[in-house]
């Protein structure tokens, strides 16, 4: 296959996702449904197995790089209890559990590779419910998320525990075999955080460079890509390869432009992963073992959901939403897909026992985003609640006091001064990384990013605040923010600098709320300053002496008088 007929095939499917995730968006459905689906009728059409297989580890890898740019370890530190605790508990006992009922039917090993796989949920699919539900914020939300991230960090053990049960091992010394696994783990983890938490970041400090939005991504890409290839030239998963450098670019203060800079290309990452996964079905295997699928999908939707109710409920969530928690949790995510193929690849699985859990993966993808939708009124129904609306965001009840000040330059700095001396809470996003460092030394919280852009205002705080000052000089840029921050919240009050007096409507018509027109404001200073010195009647003789104005005794001025001699 040439390079022009593999890129041909990769346009007609991402034209089929398109075409497919328009028409369920149409029927008030997920997309996420027609990507999969334009997979499972696309794919075998255009391409042949080996292909397939190439395709949807590509999609694989790319969708974790993402995830990983997400993710960080304050991040996860900040989810508390629920994270470190239930994340850890729920797990390990599914994990466990899964493994123990299925020894009597199954090997050791495939009951615990499949136990593996049933402990983890879709990062990918639930956090996109969420976010487009508006409720990631909500009791629910941050519940959900706190398991996934542990359930994302927990994917490095857990394929190096695959890895470690193949039958390969049966030929060398398995502490020889863990320390050539761990050996090259260690060594590709420490080239890429040398790579991404000294380099990456000194580079883009560099002045000038950050600025280049190109230079951000083609970074990203490359480190994205380049993983990929190291962890697969060492023998590790590339996934999780991939998965770390997002990790570790994440841990950077330039990860949330540089998601938001690649956010076009994560689109593609995204839907290539869910056509790549739908391509791995195969509907005549799921028709003529229809009764397996449904069982196991069945099974793990019951016993999942009880278990992270059982574990929410133990970190002290009610009834309601520790069930609606774990309904939302109860598919079986991407990261299975991984531990599949590393199963499949050392031999612990049966071609069959692989279609089954391959099938039963993608049934469950295909429903997780009624699952999350679904999640509250089939947990009052269960519960025999009557119905409730959904929950609004946790941070919808708590005051909003923080001021978000965009811009950090002269006229951001004496804003935030006075700001201070009132003893408001600051908040600054800027686009310039040498402002922070005088940002974090004045107290202030420092956001790095375009203004511009939503995610970013998102991530710098803009739903918890209570104003937003926007300062930056240049019109056309700050009625860019203007609108942004309108569109994320419509009834926030916006204080806009204002250089020009002919942006003037153009700042109201973009949704400011104070405007500070600089030539008008400093017509009417020089007007009043002119005024009060003019008062003052050795003031005033002396500006008129200066002006050239003094009337003579021929009744000239004298400056003039003078300068005829």
């Amino acid at each position: 296959m040439t390079l022009w007929t593999f890129l041909a095939q990769i346009v007609m499917l991402l034209g089929g996702a398109f075409v497919l995730g328009a028409v369920a968006q149409r029927l008030r459905q997920s997309p996420i449904i027609g990507y999969l689906l334009a997979g499972t009728i696309i794919g075998p059409l255009l391409f042949n197995p080996e292909a397939i297989n190439q395709t949807a580890e590509l999609g694989v890898s790319l969708l974790l790089f993402s995830i990983g740019l997400e993710f960080s370890f304050g991040r996860l530190k900040s989810m508390g209890r629920m994270a470190f605790g239930g994340g850890t508990i729920q797990v390990v006992a599914t994990l466990a559990l899964t493994a123990l009922a299925l020894t009597a039917f199954a090997g050791l090993s495939q009951a615990i590779v499949i136990g593996a796989m049933a402990a983890l949920s879709s990062t990918a699919v639930v956090m996109r419910v969420l976010v487009d539900r508006a409720e990631i914020d909500s009791v629910r939300g941050r519940s959900c998320l706190a398991i996934l991230l542990l359930q994302d960090v927990a994917i490095v053990p857990l394929v190096i525990t695959v890895s470690l049960m193949t039958p390969s091992t049966a030929d060398i010394s398995i502490g020889l075999h863990i320390a050539k696994i761990a050996a090259a783990a260690v060594g590709l983890a420490v080239v890429l955080y040398l790579l991404l938490y000294w380099l990456a970041p000194a580079l883009l400090s560099t002045p000038g460079v950050f600025a280049n939005r190109e230079l951000s991504v083609l970074l990203a890409i490359s480190v994205g890509i380049g993983a990929t290839l190291a962890a697969h030239a060492l023998h590790i998963s590339p996934a999780l390869g991939a998965f770390v450098a997002g990790m570790l670019l994440g841990e950077s203060p330039f990860a949330a432009q540089i998601q938001s800079d690649i956010g076009s290309l994560r689109i593609v990452m995204v839907t290539l992963f869910f056509a790549s996964v739908g391509m791995l079905a195969k509907p005549l295997f799921f028709l003529t073992h229809a009764h397996w699928v449904m069982a196991a999908a069945g099974a793990i939707f019951v016993a999942k959901s009880l278990m992270v109710f059982l574990v929410t409920r133990l970190f002290g969530l009610d009834n309601r939403h520790a069930l609606a928690t774990g309904i939302s949790l109860a598919q079986v995510g991407e990261f299975a897909f991984v531990l599949a193929a590393s199963a499949d690849q050392g031999k612990l699985f049966s071609a069959e026992t692989f279609d089954l859990m391959i099938s039963t993966t993608i049934i469950l993808m295909f429903a997780a985003p009624y699952m999350v939708s679904q999640a509250f009124p089939l947990a009052d129904k269960i519960l025999r609640h009557p119905a409730k609306l959904d929950e609004t965001p946790a941070s919808a009840n708590q005051e909003a006091n923080t001021v978000l000040v965009v811009g950090f330059g002269p006229a951001g700095r004496q804003v935030v001064q006075h700001l201070q001396e009132h003893k408001l809470e600051l908040s600054v996003l800027d686009v310039n990384p040498l402002s922070r460092k005088d940002a974090q030394q004045s107290g202030l919280t420092f956001h790095l990013g375009d203004a511009a852009n939503e995610d970013i205002l998102i991530h710098a705080g803009l739903p918890k605040s209570c104003m937003a000052v926007v300062t930056i000089p240049d019109p056309p840029t700050a009625e860019r923010i203007v609108a942004a921050v309108r569109r994320l919240r419509p009834h926030l009050p916006i204080a806009v600098r204002c250089r020009y007096n002919r942006h003037y409507q153009r700042l109201v018509q973009a949704g400011a709320d104070i405007i500070v027109d600089e030539e008008t404001r400093i017509g009417h200073l020089l007007a009043n300053e002119i005024i009060r010195f003019m008062r003052d009647t050795s003031g005033q003789n002396l500006a008129c002496r200066l002006a050239g104005r003094m009337q003579g005794p021929g009744g000239e001025s004298e400056q003039l008088s003078e300068d005829r001699h």
